[in-house]
């Protein structure tokens, strides 16, 4: 009852009354014509008013609103999901097990260090995940020339003597000198390419027991324009392999 008195326009309810208020007047010679037309200009002042008050509402109200979209647009960027998410040394095993966990197909290591799989944890923490699972058909690695001698200490004596070294195929060997290293593998049901990057050099590689060890990496989101760069990259150096 209370709501429905809300919404009525008293002061058009008002005018009308005093309308008819005043015809009744003028046809029983109570109030001549100069008081009705008095009557007649204080309805329109006050549908005048009441017309000027709605508009100032609706203004507001529109103004309302388009501060409304413009913060939901923001919200909307703020929690769309990054291209890339920066991996500190601490998450670094869990990406690196997780990234290995949900890829699939064809896996490439480009440009990577493999003075850091000498050390065998390191080895089953980099490695061993994606040698074991069984979504991940073949690892391809894509090295410098330099990295020809480390691949024979560190690397295939330790997939030799592992079940899964068949999926491991022989590397492509580059005129390589890039600061790049990258991971690319499809992930997911998706299919869409991410990556693991890092790059040659402090702060991204620390020297550990004589070693290059990843300290800090990226992993690069599929929606990223990174992504199709950095396959370009690594196609055009199996291209080139020796």
């Amino acid at each position: 009852m209370g709501r429905g008195l809300r919404k009525i326009d008293w002061e058009a309810v008002a005018g009308i009354i005093a309308a008819v208020v005043a015809l009744v007047l003028h046809l029983v010679d109570v109030a001549d014509v100069e008081v009705l037309l008095s009557i007649v200009l204080v309805v329109l002042a006050l549908i005048l008013l009441r017309d000027l008050r709605r508009e100032g509402r609706e203004e507001a109200l529109a103004t309302f609103v388009t501060n409304t979209e413009t913060t939901l647009q923001e919200a909307r960027r703020a929690l769309s999901m990054p291209d890339a998410v920066l991996v500190g040394p601490s998450a670094l095993r869990a990406t690196t097990e997780q990234f290995a966990a949900t890829a699939r197909g064809d896996m490439v290591w480009f440009n990577v260090c493999l003075s850091m799989f000498a050390p065998p944890a390191l080895f089953d923490v980099l490695l061993v995940p994606a040698l074991e699972s069984p979504r991940i058909t073949s690892i391809q690695f894509v090295l410098p020339e330099r990295e020809r001698q480390r691949w024979k200490e560190h690397v295939r004596p330790k997939l030799d003597a592992h079940a899964d070294a068949a999926k491991v195929r022989e590397p492509v060997w580059c005129d390589l000198d890039e600061t790049v290293s990258c991971i690319l593998a499809e992930q997911g049901v998706s299919g869409r390419f991410e990556a693991l990057l890092s790059f040659w050099g402090e702060p991204f590689m620390a020297r550990a027991s004589g070693q290059d060890v990843p300290r800090y990496i990226f992993h690069v989101q599929a929606q990223s324009e990174l992504i199709p760069r950095l396959r370009e990259l690594e196609q055009s150096y199996r291209l080139r392999g020796i």
